[in-house]
């Protein structure tokens, strides 16, 4: 059965080329992390300084590890195509299922 995760990729930009700076000072306000979700697809948000940045994807997998190894795969593939270098990424993962299913989720729904 698989299951809901929440996955984040955290990571600082490293030696970002003109374009790419300008690239993401234009688009700022369309990645503030306040405005950003868990999705399928992905949301991308970054400080206004222009240093951290983090992707947040809802994966629903068989395993931690895999919902982990897709989002690493992709998070990856769109800071390549979006030519952001950076410094390596951390990736953390939160089985929302076993939130949901909680006993104290339980007790208190009886």
């Amino acid at each position: 059965m698989k299951s809901v995760f929440r996955v984040t990729v955290r990571g600082q930009f490293a030696n970002l080329s003109d374009e790419a700076r300008r690239y993401l000072v234009k688009a700022q306000a369309e990645h503030d992390l306040f405005v950003s979700a868990y999705t399928p697809e992905g949301t991308f948000s970054y400080d206004e300084r222009i240093l951290f940045f983090n992707m947040r994807y809802e994966v629903h997998a068989d395993s931690e590890e895999k919902a982990q190894a897709s989002s690493f795969v992709e998070a990856e593939s769109f800071l390549k195509t979006m030519g952001f270098t950076h410094k390596p990424l951390k990736v953390t993962v939160v089985d929302v299922s076993q939130i949901w299913n909680s006993p104290s989720e339980v007790a208190r729904d009886n």
